[in-house]
């Protein structure tokens, strides 16, 4: 039975800090049987990664979950007991995480049953399965997971950017092993040398490690690392070449069939410049090792997919941004030696997600600008998507959950930014996406790389800023995107709130911003409030509040961070970048931090939200062949996780 929009539920469990959703696929019954097959082996082919993700994340994760989901299937465990649900707990974490850190705070999770009572079930459970070896073998592998999973001082972070610390050696991430941060700086330092123009992403796609004491990269690639489940993506993606939309389509599948067999970076290279160029198929997709936010040093993409078909109504929207690329990159507030000359390739649309997988599933991403190569960008320009049904999710969960009430200075601005809030919103994601990512230039001479560490977070400051200076434009008014040029405050203000104020409740108290797109919102609202007069802080009642005292001001501070952000980025300057990042983006006050917190935890809200994904379901005649792709929306949090970690390995 179909659900109407009314009478679909978008909201579902909630434990811990975690609130579950569903995202509908809205127009999805309109598309053809052969387009509807496409998406399904493309499907396929994104939920086969998931234990890449786990692995990357972690080395002992896929271990640790695969003894944890003994535990729980176990019909020989009691489950009516707190030690148990709090196990039930831990795993969900680690199911929604992709591993036993934080998905956002990076921190280790904290088990809420004991090492004693974790030693016996899971003994108790392995060796009823049967599966783990002989008692001998359970044993070794219990203590194995066990000192990882309780000893605190054991893998504390899994991304640490803690600056003065050995990056690398304080990570959890398993993209190095017995390599320390300058090592690996220098080894790949030394791979660029050797191909000075159109540098490869050397290390996106490989774990360097230590073998008979040189560096070795072990790449990920079939008949190598994670070769097995690649083999398995790739024979999904040359199923669905079988239903691609067009010729475009089939090459960008056999480029990137060609890459994971290779493990050729100048192959990826090659098919991300066919990708920007395929924009006429309705179906669109990304698989691969892509963002490098899981590694400290920003080198290994952890793996993804997503497999999306256009929002046609939401894409008039960025069409219309894109199309003017040009001129916003000529009027854009920087130095014009940072501008592009010449805007290339910039395309943009928005979409439906299909299926997530991988670094973007349970928790995802609501817009995407790829490729990440700046080189590539520069000459063939860059494609983006904003993903129209997560924000749509998003947006119903949050209405009247009391954070405008209990945030916002006074009625007339939560009005605004009821009347404005969710167009804005979206325009400023755009903007973003669409071309902010896209915008300026390197100096020639210019390491991509040449920020290391700061180097995310710099970029998302960029991004968000160009954005924000932009929603202000009038221009926007003339091309039909808001029809009141008073809109923007309503953006401005829930930015420089959420930078200041209410990401707060994203962090547990004594801790630091670790995380690329918090530290940027940080930077870019405290930057503002200590360079200016147009924000400020003001107690009512004992309590916080942002005033934005001038909009135009504030503006006009986004235009001039903007040109320093911009300027360092262009130039390559690290020590601009190390200062701007640990002045404006990692220290919390705790006096704030803990009103925050006990304001936040009045409302009852669950800070952090991921999706559950929808079922696709073939429909067969009687000779077996396929005649529809049924969608299923009724599948449950553990019974998906469960079941991926049976079919999907």
């Amino acid at each position: 039975m179909r659900e109407t929009t009314s009478d679909f539920n978008y909201s579902d469990e909630r434990f811990a800090d975690i609130q579950l959703l569903r995202y509908r696929l809205d127009g999805f019954e309109q598309l053809s049987v052969v387009q509807k097959k496409y998406i399904y082996c493309l499907a396929q082919a994104t939920l086969y990664g998931r234990d890449i993700t786990f692995d990357q994340f972690g080395k002992y994760n896929l271990k640790i979950r695969s003894v944890l989901e003994t535990v729980v299937t176990s019909e020989g465990v009691n489950h009516d007991n707190d030690d148990f649900r709090e196990l039930e707990v831990y795993l969900k974490r680690v199911w929604f995480s992709n591993g036993i850190h934080h998905h956002y705070g990076q921190e280790k999770f904290i088990p809420g049953f004991s090492e004693d009572y974790f030693r016996r079930v899971a003994k108790k459970a392995c060796l009823e399965d049967g599966g783990f070896g002989n008692e001998s073998d359970v044993e070794e592998l219990i203590d194995e997971i066990a000192i990882v999973m309780f000893d605190p001082k054991v893998d504390a972070k899994r991304v640490n950017k803690t600056e003065g610390e050995d990056l690398v050696v304080t990570s959890a991430c398993n993209y190095y092993d017995g390599v320390t941060q300058q090592e690996a700086e220098d080894f790949y330092a030394a791979l660029k040398a050797t191909c000075p123009e159109n540098t490869p992403s050397f290390g996106l796609n490989s774990r360097l490690t230590r073998k008979n004491g040189e560096l070795q990269e072990e790449v990920w690639k079939v008949g190598g690392k994670y070769g097995q489940i690649l083999s398995k993506i790739v024979f999904w993606l040359e199923k669905a070449r079988e239903f691609a939309e067009n010729s475009r389509q089939k090459k960008i599948i056999d480029l990137l069939v060609e890459y994971y067999k290779s493990g050729d970076l100048r192959v990826f290279d090659e098919y991300s410049i066919e990708w920007i160029k395929e924009t006429e198929g309705d179906i669109d997709f990304i698989n691969g090792f892509i963002e490098v936010y899981g590694d400290p040093l920003g080198f290994k993409g952890s793996w993804e997919g997503i497999v999306e078909y256009k929002d046609v109504e939401a894409t008039k929207r960025t069409e219309k941004i894109s199309g003017n690329a040009q001129w916003f990159e000529d009027h854009s507030p920087v130095d014009p030696r940072f501008r592009k000359k010449k805007v290339k390739g910039v395309s943009a649309k928005a979409i439906c997600a299909a299926m997530l997988g991988g670094d973007e599933y349970p928790s995802t991403a609501i817009g995407i600008n790829l490729p990440n190569a700046d080189w590539i960008r520069a000459q063939h320009g860059s494609k983006s998507i904003t993903i129209s049904n997560l924000t749509d999710a998003y947006s119903k969960v949050a209405k009247g959950n009391g954070m405008l009430e209990e945030f916002v200075i006074d009625a007339d601005t939560v009005a605004m930014i009821r009347k404005y809030g969710d167009i804005c919103d979206e325009l400023h994601t755009d903007l973003h996406e669409c071309l902010g990512h896209g915008s300026g230039q390197l100096l020639p001479g210019t390491s991509p790389d040449a920020l290391k560490a700061y180097g995310n977070t710099i970029e998302e400051a960029r991004a968000d800023l160009f954005g924000l200076y932009y929603i202000a434009d009038r221009k926007l008014v003339e091309l039909g995107l808001l029809n009141d040029a008073e809109a923007y405050k309503s953006n401005y203000y829930t930015y420089v709130m959420n930078g200041l104020l209410t990401q707060l409740v994203r962090i547990k108290p004594g801790h630091c911003i670790e995380e690329a797109h918090m530290r940027n919102r940080a930077l870019i609202a405290r930057w503002c409030l200590a360079n200016g007069d147009a924000v400020s802080l003001v107690k009512r009642d004992g309590k916080t509040f942002v005033a934005v005292d001038d909009y135009e001001k504030l503006r006009a501070l986004f235009a001039k961070l903007l040109a320093e952000i911009q300027r360092i980025k262009s130039e390559g300057d690290y020590e601009a970048a190390r200062q701007l990042v640990e002045n404006y983006g990692v220290k919390i006050d705790s006096e704030l931090h803990e009103e925050i917190l006990k304001r936040y935890k009045s409302l009852d809200i669950a800070p952090y939200k991921g999706f559950i994904n929808p079922v696709l379901k073939p429909v067969r005649d009687s000779d077996g062949n396929i005649t529809d792709i049924a969608v299923d929306y009724t599948e449950g949090y553990s019974d998906q996780m469960l079941r991926y970690s049976r079919e999907y390995r």
